[in-house]
């Protein structure tokens, strides 16, 4: 299994299986932080464990399932399943297909290039997430939903050891919180806590006063 390598000296570096799409996370990362770079490194789905494990990544979307010794995981959203096939094969012909209607196929998961070959001549079929068949679409293929397949998940995963100081905010955008949320260290860095005014001083008391105003005359 060979993990990829990378020399980035980008401030944070995420990783990603296929399917997944980060162009709305990346664009309000560069907003919020302009001169801080984010690393985005597609990671294969029998790799998304050993990425962070071998600190690859600081942070890594991953296909469920996985495991998660020594992980924190967040479940962010599920995934239909569909059929990819080529377009002359009986299933371009419907809109959809169960299950059983797999059984007298070839039915490959893993998305290389040798098992593109073999689903684009008709010989094997793809049941993939569909985000996997839409991000790598091709026209000699097309896909159809399974509509009884279960649906697969992807979460956001990182170490419980890593203590990178940044985690933190990437976990903040990907929720939804905004530039100004408490939890943000951009927004305590920008609105410090209000000192805490001092109390006014009290008024002499009149007996003090009168006993002031003698002494001047």
């Amino acid at each position: 299994m060979q993990i990829p390598h990378t020399g980035s000296t980008a401030a944070l570096r995420i990783g990603f299986v296929p399917g997944v799409t980060l162009t709305k996370w990346r664009k309000i990362w560069a907003e919020r932080f302009p001169r801080l770079h984010l690393d985005a490194i597609e990671v294969a789905q029998p790799d998304q464990r050993e990425v962070l494990a071998a600190g690859q990544v600081e942070l890594c979307f991953v296909r469920l399932p996985v495991d998660v010794a020594g992980l924190h995981l967040i479940k962010l959203y599920e995934e239909a399943p569909v059929a990819w096939v080529s377009k002359d094969h009986v299933f371009a012909a419907v809109d959809e297909v169960e299950t059983a209607d797999l059984a007298c196929e070839t039915v490959l998961e893993l998305v290389n290039q040798d098992n593109l070959n073999l689903v684009a001549a008709g010989h094997a079929v793809f049941q993939v997430p569909q985000s996997v068949a839409r991000t790598q679409s091709r026209r000699d293929l097309v896909y159809r939903p399974i509509t009884d397949a279960p649906a697969t998940t992807i979460g956001l995963a990182w170490l419980v050891a890593n203590e990178h100081e940044l985690i933190e905010e990437f976990i903040g955008i990907v929720r939804g919180r905004t530039a100004n949320s408490s939890r943000s260290a951009q927004a305590r860095a920008t609105n410090p806590p209000a000192k805490k005014a001092r109390p006014a001083a009290k008024p002499k008391s009149t007996s003090v006063a009168r006993g002031q105003r003698r002494r001047h005359r």
